[in-house]
């Protein structure tokens, strides 16, 4: 049942992805249509439109304002050309990578965050294209740029740790998106990944780390987990009978959303009231909760319909005759 679970889980994950790739909506495709054939049309009147003897500078509007809003139609056109361009590329790119990276849950993350970095850097380097074609000296804006960004990071160390721990953590393969993890104390699914932080989910509440505070990774999700429950009898029961009881019944008790069956790991502990009995089942780690409290009830109802007693609680009072 809970393989089920994360099965159906990872599936809607994986159609989320694809229904982002496919919402890119009829609006935006039909302006990115739009802005194609326009660049095309651009390409095919090239000298007409950029040439020495284009129509937008060689010809006198009659008016000074007119002409120098006339002459700046070609750096306009271009820009349209730019940003077209470097839209179909990133648009196509990242489809491509959204659709192959939706096969495991490892995938999805790295894809994720790979389509993250695209569009910071096609945003960086759009922004510094469009500015070199209305005339600024683009080289000595990536120098100050640089000098800026040294000045910055000084700074800002914090902010690249978070980055470069972001980088290290999907890379390595410390933990994907719906992995079930523990980081200082907080026990969550995580529901994203990015450049600087990540999230994780619990009882409704959403828990952001930094990606350089997350030290001590306690991932659960990588191999089942243990539901681990203990249970007293009293002194008096007659413990080779109550084994033997368990060694029978015991596999008849089917878990929901057990993995695998339920274990007697023996006497756990000589307690003040009983003796303590303790029993284990493997399951994966998001059902861990609601296996623990089926497998207590089963447990209670095997002992009842077998006249085993838990014991109450007992306290042994002696009284001095004198």
């Amino acid at each position: 049942m809970a393989n089920k679970n994360l099965k159906e889980e990872f599936i809607e994950q994986a159609e989320e992805v694809r229904k982002k790739v496919k919402g890119i909506g009829p609006l935006k495709i039909t302006l990115l249509c739009l802005l194609a054939v326009g660049t095309v049309c651009s390409y095919v009147f090239y000298g007409h439109i950029f040439g020495e003897n284009n129509v937008f500078t060689t010809y006198d509007y009659g008016s000074e304002f007119l002409n120098a809003v006339m002459s700046m139609i070609p750096k306009i056109i271009r820009c349209f050309q730019i940003v077209t361009i470097v839209a179909l590329i990133t648009t196509l790119l990242l489809a491509i990578i959204s659709r192959t990276f939706t096969k495991t849950r490892r995938s999805i993350t790295v894809g994720r965050l790979v389509c993250n970095l695209i569009k910071w850097i096609v945003t960086i380097i759009l922004v510094i294209a469009l500015l070199a074609v209305w005339g600024v000296d683009t080289t000595a804006l990536i120098t100050g740029a640089g000098v800026l960004t040294l000045v910055v990071g000084l700074g800002m160390q914090s902010l690249i740790a978070d980055v470069v721990a972001g980088l290290f953590i999907v890379f390595e393969n410390e933990f994907n998106v719906g992995d079930i993890i523990t980081v200082d104390g907080f026990r969550g699914e995580v529901i994203a990944m990015g450049i600087r932080t990540t999230k994780l989910k619990a009882a409704g509440n959403i828990k952001i780390f930094n990606n350089s505070d997350l030290r001590s990774i306690l991932n659960q999700t990588e191999e089942l987990s243990t539901a681990r429950i203990t249970v007293d009898i009293e002194y008096g029961a007659d413990l080779a009978r109550v084994e033997d009881i368990i060694r029978e019944k015991l596999p008849l008790v089917k878990i929901e959303g057990a993995a695998e069956d339920v274990v007697y790991e023996g006497v756990s502990n000589l307690g003040a009231s009983g003796v303590t009995l303790q029993f284990a089942v493997q399951c994966y780690e998001g059902d861990i909760f609601s296996v623990t409290r089926n497998l207590n009830r089963q447990i209670k109802v095997m002992f009842d319909e077998n006249g085993i007693n838990i014991p109450f609680n007992q306290l042994v009072v002696h009284m001095n005759e004198n």
